[in-house]
C-alpha cells in the first residue's frame, strides 16, 4: 500500500505517544506494522535520498501536533502525548488534519503568524505548504524536479538548434569540467580533429595523458533514436585504434538493442543520451548559471544538549 500523507498519519502517531515516550524511528515501525507496510515501503527515501519517506511524514505529523499543544519533547528525541493530546484520543477521533489543529489556539496563532510574512507572494505558499497532503520537504523536492526537468528540456532544445561545431565545444566544455582532457586548450586540438573513421575525437582521461577517451558526437533530431549499427560501427574504429575506451554522445536517446550490445563489449564504451547529457550540463554547470539557491536549516540538537 502506499505510505499515508502526513495529515493522515497524525492520529497513529498521537496513539504512539499516548502509549508512552517515543521516538521518529520507533512509532514509524509500530505505525508501519499497524498498516502492513512491506520492507521496501518502510525503506522508500525522498526524492533527495536524504531521509526515510515515511519517518519524515512521521516528523512533521509531530511537528504541527506539537505546535497545537497535542504532543511534547521531554528530551532530545523523544516526544510523548500531552493531557490535551490524551484527552483529544478519549473523543475517539476518526482523523487527525490541520483543520483539527485549527481548533487549539496555540496551532491557530503558529498557523496565522506563518501565513503574516512581510512579502505578502509569499503568504500563500506558506498556507499552502501546512495544509498540504506532503509534506515541507517533499514539496522542495517536487519543486526541484518539476525545475530541472524543465530546464532538461529547454537546454536539448537549445543543443539541438545549434550546429555541429558548437556541439563539439559543448563536449570539450562538459569533459573538461568533469576533469577530463587537462586545459580546454588541449582539449579543443584532440576533440573533433581525429577522423578516423567512427571517431570524432580523442581526449585525454587524465593531465597527465596516460590514458585515452576516444569521443563519437551524434547531434540527432528529436524522436531519433542511435541503433546497434551505430555502436558497432564505433566499437570497429576502438579496435581498429587499439583503444579500450569510448563514449558515445548524442542528443536524442539510445535503441533497446544498442545498449544491449554496449553493455556486453569487452571495452569500456559509455552510452550518454540527450537526457543524461543535460543531466551532466547541470550538474557541472555548462551551459546554465546559478539563479537562486534555497537553504534548509534545521535546529542543532547538540546546541542545546545539557
Amino acid at each position: 500500500m502506499a505510505i499515508p500523507d502526513y495529515q493522515t498519519l497524525m492520529l497513529p502517531v498521537l496513539a504512539a505517544a499516548a502509549e508512552g515516550e517515543t521516538r521518529v524511528p520507533a512509532a514509524a515501525e509500530k505505525i508501519a506494522d499497524q498498516i502492513g507496510l512491506s520492507s521496501l515501503e518502510r525503506e522508500e527515501m525522498l526524492p533527495s535520498g536524504k531521509q526515510r519517506l515515511l519517518h519524515n511524514r512521521v516528523h512533521w505529523a509531530k511537528f504541527y501536533m506539537s505546535k497545537a499543544g497535542l504532543i511534547s519533547s521531554p528530551r532530545r528525541g523523544v516526544f510523548v502525548a500531552t493531557e490535551a493530546g490524551l484527552a483529544l484520543l478519549k473523543q475517539g477521533p476518526t482523523k487527525i488534519d490541520v483543520e483539527t489543529l485549527k481548533g487549539y489556539a496555540s496551532f491557530s496563532d503558529f498557523y496565522n503568524q506563518a501565513g503574516t510574512t512581510e512579502e505578502p507572494d509569499q503568504n500563500a505558499a506558506i498556507t499552502g505548504a501546512a495544509t498540504s497532503e506532503a509534506t515541507p520537504e517533499e514539496q522542495i523536492d517536487a519543486a526541484s524536479s518539476l525545475l530541472a526537468s524543465a530546464l532538461k528540456a529547454d537546454l536539448l532544445a537549445r543543443i539541438v538548434e545549434q550546429s555541429p561545431a558548437f556541439f563539439e565545444r559543448l563536449i570539450v566544455e562538459l569533459l573538461v569540467a568533469m576533469g577530463y582532457g587537462g586545459s580546454h586548450e588541449d582539449a579543443a586540438r584532440q576533440l573533433g580533429k581525429s577522423g578516423d573513421g567512427g571517431i570524432d575525437g580523442v581526449i585525454d582521461e587524465d593531465r597527465l595523458g596516460l590514458d585515452r577517451i576516444y569521443v563519437q558526437a551524434k547531434r540527432y533530431a528529436p524522436g531519433s533514436s542511435v541503433g546497434r549499427p551505430e555502436i558497432q560501427g564505433f566499437v570497429g574504429s576502438l579496435v581498429g585504434l587499439g583503444a579500450t575506451k569510448g563514449v558515445f554522445v548524442t542528443t536524442s536517446s539510445f535503441s533497446k538493442q544498442a545498449q544491449e550490445y554496449a553493455r556486453g563489449l569487452q571495452q569500456r564504451v559509455i552510452l550518454i543520451d540527450g537526457d543524461r547529457l543535460t543531466e551532466l550540463m547541470i550538474e557541472f554547470d555548462v551551459g546554465v548559471r546559478r539563479y537562486r539557491s534555497v537553504e534548509v536549516k534545521r535546529v542543532d540538537e547538540d546546541f542545546f544538549a545539557d
